[in-house]
């Protein structure tokens, strides 16, 4: 007798699968998990408060149009109601823009070496990926991705700064990348690093949608904020992309938790803004450390470093796993490693003089 199994969609065939950060050991010697762009602190003065008493009503279903984190976001970002729509983090809106956009036939550009998520979310919808190599100095080449426009091109991602390398977009640049994108194709800016940047340069996508009915901006809560655990992300886009976002929902998507969660981290600037100036002076330190090895480091302006090693990239990870810190190796590329504790950065500078001198 035959056996058979349902039909599934020859789309998922060859779709790769998202790969998380190693997690840290237990059981044994202290490690740091340093493969995943997570926050090291606690959720804000606050936040945790809100979350336990939001969980009092898990019985109940969420409100379906986050109303209140959608009014806190819009007097914060002074945007319309109408331009909002949230998911389970920026991945999650990410997903549903792709649904909204591409399908059999079309085409999304993105550069690559980037988010690991956009050819998933591509090819699950069934649409064509149209990888573009970054530059030799590990940076978007817009001048390519414009030249990968076809008439069957329906979205491009941006990621500013980029994951995983670091590396950023300046505005004059970005500005007339925008210029030159047909007006019927969206351009995503997918922003999850945003608050981490400090070069003076890089616009903030928010400034570039408003008068560009073709732009979308993603932003999360998971990494400067802290809620990676909770899932919740918005984007920013003029209404016909926002309606279609939230059309493309997952109804309910979005837990009361993490609404109250968010709402609560909006309302605590201060700290986060010192939270994140102390990860960016540990970011400097880990960069400068590493130059001091004789190490060649992009500048990075997200919440960790990359370094490209190539064929030598997985003997590297097995020193600092071996040392006490997890990094996220990209086999046959390089190792991406984000900005932890103090005692975490050093366990890692101290695995990468290791391995430097054995070079």
């Amino acid at each position: 007798m035959t056996e058979k199994t349902p039909k599934l969609r020859p789309a998922l065939e060859g779709v790769p699968t998202y790969k998380p950060g190693k997690p840290a050991a237990t059981g044994g010697p202290v490690a740091y998990k340093l493969s995943s762009n997570e926050n090291p602190y606690p959720p804000l003065p606050g936040v945790l408060e809100k979350a336990v008493e939001a969980a009092g009503s898990l019985n109940r279903y969420p409100d379906l149009a986050s109303a209140a984190l959608l009014a806190e976001l819009a007097d914060r970002f002074s945007v319309p109601l109408s331009h909002l729509a949230t998911g389970t983090g920026s991945v999650g809106v990410a997903q549903q823009l792709v649904q909204a956009t591409s399908g059999p036939g079309d085409e999304v550009i993105y550069a690559w070496r980037s988010f690991e998520a956009y050819p998933i979310i591509t090819q699950v919808s069934g649409a064509t990926p149209v990888q573009v190599p970054l530059t030799g100095d590990d940076v978007h080449d817009l001048e390519a991705m414009l030249a990968a426009i076809t008439e069957r091109t329906r979205l491009i991602f941006v990621c500013n700064p980029n994951n995983p390398t670091g590396t950023v977009v300046h505005r004059a640049e970005l500005e007339s990348f925008l210029d030159r994108v047909p007006a019927d194709v969206l351009v995503v800016l997918d922003e999850a690093y945003i608050e981490f940047v400090r070069d003076a340069d890089v616009p903030d996508g928010l400034d570039l949608y408003r008068d560009r009915p073709n732009v979308c901006v993603l932003r999360t809560f998971s990494k400067a904020y802290g809620l990676a655990g909770l899932r919740i992300g918005f984007a920013v886009a003029h209404e016909p992309v926002a309606a279609a976002l939230r059309k493309t929902a997952v109804p309910f998507g979005v837990s009361h938790i993490a609404q109250e969660a968010a709402v609560a981290s909006l309302r605590s600037e201060d700290a986060l803004r010192e939270r994140v100036d102390a990860l960016v002076a540990e970011r400097a330190r880990v960069a400068q450390g590493l130059a001091g090895q004789g190490w060649t480091v992009p500048g990075s302006q997200a919440n960790f470093v990359w370094l490209r090693l190539g064929e030598r990239t997985l003997d590297f990870a097995g020193v600092c796993e071996r040392a006490g810190v997890i990094v996220r190796p990209f086999p046959g590329e390089g190792v991406r490693v984000t900005i932890g504790e103090r005692e975490a950065n050093d366990l890692f500078l101290e695995a990468a003089e290791t391995f430097r001198k054995e070079l």
